[in-house]
C-alpha cells in the first residue's frame, strides 16, 4: 500500500496531466453541437471533386434563408391589420350630441320644425362618422387596401377608405350638409361637433402580430423533394444555384439522420479520437520543444484553459447564430500565449484550436484559412505589448486581414460584388474591438495563474517603486551596482535573443537582501571601517551568503513574481565566498568548504545565466586598476571560465556560442564604462 502511494506521489505531476488531458477532451466534445458530419466538402463556385452523387434517400429541398426572408417580407406587406372599434366612445358622442344640440341651435333663432330637421341631419352625420368609426392620426406604413375592424367581438373586413380620419371629419360634414341643402349651417355644426367628436378606432398591435405570426408559421420551409437514386451533381460540375441548395438540403438531412440513438455514441467516439489526437500533438510539442513549460502544471493548465475558453465561446455562438462566428476574438489566443510564453508556442496552439473548431463552424475551409492567416499576422505584428500603440496597430492589421480575406472569398464564390453582406464587416470590426480586451485579460491571468507578462515587468522596472526606492536609500552602492548589472545583462540578452525585459528586472532586484546588512558589503562602505575585520571569516561568509535567502523572503513579502525571485535564488548558484574561505584556511586548514558555499540552485535559463555572468563581472570589475583592452578581456574570460568549470551553467539552456556572445558584449560594455581610448603615437 505504501509503495503504491509512493508511486502516486512521485508521479503526481504526470497523473495530473492525464486528468487534464481527458477532462479537456470531454469538455470539448460536450461543447460540440449534436449532429453528424457530412462526408463531402463543397463550396459555391468550385467544381464537385468527388464521383457522381446520387440521392441516398428521399429528402425535401429546403428553401434558402433569402427565399424564406423574401416570403416573410411579402407576407408582412400583404398583411391586413386589425383595428378595434370602441362602442362606448360612440355612445358617449351621441349622448353629448343630444345634450348640447339645443345650446347651439336655440329656439330663439330657429323654429321647432327647423330644429327637428337640423337635429336629424346631425344624427345622420354622426351615424355616417361612427358607422365604421374615426381613427386618430394615420394608418401607418401599411399599404393594405383593407383592414379588419373588430366591433362587438366580431371582425369585419372593410375598405381602408371606409374608416374616417379625425382630420377628415370636416369634409364629411360639408358633404352631408351640401347633399341636404343645409350648407349655410356648416359653421354651427362645426362648432357643435368640435368638442364632442372623438376618435374611437385604434390599431390592435397584439392581435395583428398574433395573426402575422400565425401566417408566418404556415410558410413552408421546403420546396419540392428529391427521390432516392436521382443524380444530384456530376463530377466536375460547378456547385452553384440550384445544385448548392440541393446539396445543403442533403447535408442538413444527412446530419440529422446520422444523429440517432444508435449512431450518436459512435459519432461522439469519433469526435473524441480526433480531439484526443489534436491535444496529444500539443503535449508532444511541449514535451519535446518546451520541456520547462511541460514540467510546470500551472502553465500547462493555463494553455488548456485558453483552448477550452475559445472552443466554448465559438460553439456557443454557432449554436446561437452561426452568422456571428467571426465575432469571437480567436486571435486573443496567440496574442496571450505569445505574451506569457513565445511566438512559436502561440502560433502552434492557435492552429490546433482552429483545427478543433473546424468541426463545428460553417464553411470550415474558409474559417480555418482566415483564422490561421489572422493568427500568423498576430504573431508577426504583436511585439512589446506593454506599448499601448502596438496593440491597436496589431488589431487594425488583424481586422484588415479578415476583411480582405472575406472579400476575396466572396468574389470567388459569387464572381461579382452582388449580394455581399456588408454587415459581416461590422462583425470583423467588433472582433477587433473585443481583441483589445487582451490587456485587462492579461492582468486577470497574472492574478489567477501567477504568471508574469512584459507589462508587469515594465511596472517592476520602475526605480521609483517601493522596494527599489528602499534599496536606494538603505544601500545606495548596491542600488548603483544593480543598475549597472541591469544594463550589462539587458545588452547581453538582446545579443542572444533572450528576454531582455525579464533579465533587467531580475538584475534590479537580485541583491535586495543586502538591505538588512548594507555595511557588510563593500559597495556600501563609505568609510574605511570594515565590519568584517571584527568577526571571524566563517561568520562573515554566513552574512554574505544570507543576503540571497533574505532577498528571497523580502521578495515574497512584497509579492514579486516567482520568475523574478528565481534571479535572486540563482545569481550566485553554488559558488563559494572565495575571499573568506581563503582567510579561514589561513586560520583553520581543515575548514569545511560547504560553510562558504551558496545554497543554489544553479541558473536554469538563459536569463538567469546571463545575470550570473553580468553580476560577477560588474562586481569584480571594481577591483581593476588602470584597465586596458587586454586586461578587461582576460578578466572577463577568467570569471566566466571559472563559472563554467564550476558547472554553474549545466541546467541553463544556453549554448557555448551564446556564452561567447555574452562575453563579447560584457567586454565591450566594460570598455565603454571605463572610457578606454586608442593610444595615439606621439
Amino acid at each position: 500500500m505504501e509503495d503504491s502511494l509512493d508511486k502516486v506521489y512521485k508521479n503526481q505531476s504526470l497523473i495530473y496531466k492525464y486528468i487534464l488531458y481527458f477532462v479537456t477532451i470531454g469538455c470539448i466534445v460536450f461543447f460540440f453541437p449534436k449532429g453528424g458530419q457530412f462526408k463531402y466538402e463543397f463550396q459555391k463556385g468550385k467544381p464537385w471533386q468527388y464521383e457522381n452523387l446520387y440521392a441516398p434517400f428521399d429528402f425535401s429541398i429546403k428553401k434558402t434563408a433569402e427565399e424564406l426572408s423574401q416570403e416573410q417580407e411579402t407576407l408582412k406587406a400583404r398583411q391586413i391589420p386589425y383595428y378595434t372599434y370602441d362602442t362606448s366612445v360612440a355612445d358617449d358622442v351621441f349622448k353629448a350630441y343630444e345634450e348640447t344640440f339645443t345650446t347651439v341651435f336655440t329656439q330663439e333663432r330657429f323654429s321647432n320644425s327647423q330644429i327637428r330637421r337640423l337635429q336629424t341631419i346631425g344624427d345622420d352625420i354622426l351615424e355616417e362618422l361612427y358607422k365604421n368609426g374615426i381613427i386618430q392620426g394615420g394608418l401607418g406604413a401599411n399599404s393594405a387596401e383593407y383592414l379588419y375592424l373588430v366591433k362587438n367581438n366580431e371582425a369585419r373586413r372593410i375598405l381602408v377608405a371606409d374608416v374616417y380620419l379625425i382630420g377628415k371629419v370636416d369634409l364629411v360634414i360639408q358633404e352631408i350638409l351640401k347633399s341636404r341643402r343645409a350648407g349655410q349651417y356648416y359653421s354651427l355644426y362645426q362648432e357643435l361637433f368640435f368638442d364632442i367628436v372623438r376618435p374611437n378606432v385604434t390599431y390592435d398591435s397584439e392581435l395583428s402580430q398574433k395573426e402575422l405570426d400565425d401566417e408566418l408559421s404556415k410558410i413552408a420551409t421546403t420546396r419540392g423533394s428529391v427521390d432516392e437514386g436521382k443524380l444530384i451533381i456530376a463530377k466536375g460540375e460547378v456547385v452553384e444555384a440550384e445544385n448548392l441548395v440541393i446539396l445543403n438540403s442533403l447535408k442538413a438531412e444527412f446530419q440529422s439522420e446520422l444523429w440517432t440513438a444508435n449512431n450518436q455514441y459512435f459519432i461522439l467516439f469519433g469526435y473524441t479520437i480526433l480531439v484526443a489526437l489534436v491535444l496529444m500533438m500539443l503535449f508532444l510539442f511541449l514535451k519535446k520543444y518546451r520541456p520547462a513549460i511541460y514540467r510546470n502544471n500551472v502553465k500547462v493548465t493555463f494553455i488548456f484553459f485558453n483552448i477550452l475558453l475559445m472552443v466554448f465561446l465559438t460553439t456557443l455562438v454557432v449554436k446561437y447564430n452561426e452568422a456571428y462566428v467571426f465575432v469571437v476574438p480567436l486571435c486573443i489566443l496567440p496574442l496571450i500565449l505569445k505574451t506569457f510564453f513565445d511566438a512559436r508556442l502561440g502560433l502552434f496552439v492557435h492552429v490546433l484550436t482552429v483545427l478543433i473548431l473546424g468541426f463545428v463552424v460553417p464553411n470550415s475551409f474558409e474559417y480555418i484559412f482566415l483564422q490561421i492567416i489572422a493568427g500568423i499576422v498576430t504573431i508577426l505584428t504583436v511585439s512589446e505589448l506593454y506599448k499601448r500603440a502596438n496593440l491597436f496597430i496589431s488589431v487594425g492589421q488583424i481586422t484588415l486581414i479578415y476583411i480582405v480575406g472575406y472579400f476575396a472569398f466572396h468574389i470567388i464564390h459569387e464572381g461579382n460584388l452582388d449580394n455581399i453582406h456588408w454587415f459581416t464587416f461590422g462583425f470583423f470590426f467588433l472582433n477587433g474591438m473585443i481583441t483589445l480586451f487582451a490587456q485587462p485579460l492579461i492582468y486577470i491571468y497574472e492574478k489567477l495563474f501567477g504568471m508574469v507578462s512584459d507589462v508587469s515587468l515594465l511596472e517592476l522596472s520602475d526605480t521609483n517603486s517601493k522596494l527599489l526606492k528602499e534599496l536606494s536609500n538603505k544601500a545606495p552602492g548596491t542600488f548603483h551596482h544593480s543598475l549597472q548589472v541591469a544594463n550589462l545583462a539587458e545588452a547581453a540578452a538582446n545579443a542572444i535573443g533572450a528576454n531582455a525585459m525579464l533579465v533587467r528586472v531580475g538584475a534590479l532586484y537580485h541583491d535586495i537582501g543586502k538591505m538588512n546588512n548594507p555595511t557588510y558589503f563593500t559597495e556600501n562602505q563609505v568609510t574605511n571601517v570594515n565590519p568584517h575585520n571584527d568577526i571571524d571569516p566563517k561568520e562573515s561568509a554566513r552574512i554574505i551568503i544570507n543576503h540571497v535567502i533574505e532577498g528571497i523572503e523580502m521578495a515574497q513579502r512584497n509579492n514579486l513574481p516567482d520568475r523574478v525571485i528565481d534571479f535572486i535564488r540563482t545569481h550566485h548558484g553554488t559558488t563559494r565566498v572565495y575571499y573568506f574561505y581563503k582567510k579561514e584556511l589561513e586560520i583553520n586548514p581543515d575548514a569545511n568548504e560547504d560553510d562558504f558555499r551558496y545554497p543554489g540552485p544553479i541558473p536554469f535559463s538563459k536569463e538567469t545565466a546571463i545575470l550570473m555572468m553580468s553580476d560577477s563581472v560588474e562586481a569584480a570589475s571594481k577591483s581593476l586598476v588602470n584597465p586596458s583592452y587586454l586586461i578587461i578581456e582576460e578578466f572577463v574570460e577568467k570569471i566566466v571560465s571559472g563559472q563554467m568549470k564550476g558547472n554553474q551553467f549545466l541546467n541553463a539552456n544556453i549554448t557555448f556560442k551564446e556564452i561567447e556572445t555574452v562575453k563579447k558584449v560584457l567586454k565591450q560594455k566594460l570598455t565603454n564604462i571605463y572610457h578606454l581610448r586608442v593610444e595615439y603615437p606621439e
